[in-house]
């Protein structure tokens, strides 16, 4: 008997040669344009690393509702057999009848193909939405620094992520749960430099020490989301200077008492419909002054 691929396995290699198109259509790209173009070039880069971005986020996506589905379709499966050996015990001949479990999976279906075309007119609506402009911004700053964005997960950390990732590319091994750890240790012993910035949100007082404690916990235990209190007490914890760049705003930098290579962010308001996000910067894979061959 043919063995049946599961969603799993048929998604993961959908992904794959979608993977394995898009180089394919990257290296026609490069192809059509002359190596000594500088200009042209420069575009094409900045071409491929959106397409690049584009494929990331769409899998991301993918995997997010399968794992959604998954546990549906287990209840499905589970309700489906139930009706079954009931309909079987009682009357045979209502076998054929639809079952509950299969109406579920028809609306479920129909709902599935609604989203679907509701995500692809959002595709045409960002082309000269908030976030596609963002993003092209933020590109335009990061090619003349000979940047690039490096994608950072969106799960509540990836501020602490992008500073990680930061600091593995200068061989500094310092893991999320410890930054987290040491970010909130700080603020608990600078408790005077940080409390006047922390306000109740729905009194509009100053937060009292059992509030300031229970931000500083949820600091370090949780995920919650960091900001600029936070990365100031990452850069004296680091001793370095942390650079932030945004679209729409003057870059900040923070911790500039010390004169050390800037860790450099990238602030989103408009990440793929999360709102606010942090990412990472690396190298620019500049393809003007890719060897021949």
């Amino acid at each position: 008997m043919e063995e049946v691929e599961t969603a799993e396995e048929l998604l993961a290699k959908q992904h794959r040669k979608e993977k394995k198109d898009l180089q394919a259509k990257i290296q026609s790209m490069k192809n059509a344009v002359p190596k000594n173009d500088k200009k042209r070039r420069k575009q094409l880069t900045e071409d491929i690393a959106k397409l690049e971005a584009e494929l990331s986020q769409k899998h991301e996506n993918e995997l997010k509702l399968q794992n959604t589905s998954s546990v549906e379709e287990v209840s499905d499966t589970l309700d489906s057999m139930s009706v079954a050996n009931n309909e079987e015990k009682s009357d045979p001949s209502k076998q054929s009848r639809t079952s509950k479990a299969q109406k579920r999976r028809d609306k479920k279906a129909a709902l599935e193909k609604e989203r679907e075309m509701r995500i692809a007119e959002a595709e045409v609506e960002n082309l000269s939405g908030s976030r596609h402009q963002e993003c092209l911004k933020l590109r335009e700053k990061l090619v003349e620094r000979h940047l690039q964005i490096k994608e950072i997960s969106s799960d509540g950390h990836c501020m602490y992520r992008a500073v990680e990732h930061q600091l593995m590319e200068r061989g500094l091994a310092l893991g999320l749960k410890e930054l987290r750890d040491q970010t909130a240790q700080y603020m608990r012993s600078h408790a005077d430099d940080f409390m006047p910035f922390l306000t109740n949100p729905n009194t509009g007082d100053m937060y009292t020490a059992d509030e300031f404690e229970k931000y500083c916990s949820d600091v370090a235990d949780t995920a919650a989301w960091g900001g600029q209190l936070e990365l100031k007490a990452l850069s004296q914890v680091l001793q370095l200077p942390i650079e932030v760049i945004q679209a729409d705003s003057p870059c900040i930098t923070i911790g500039e008492e010390y004169d050390k290579p800037k860790i450099t962010l990238i602030y989103m308001r408009h990440a793929y419909g999360l709102g606010e996000h942090y990412n990472s910067v690396e190298p620019l894979k500049d393809l003007a002054n890719e060897e021949e061959g």
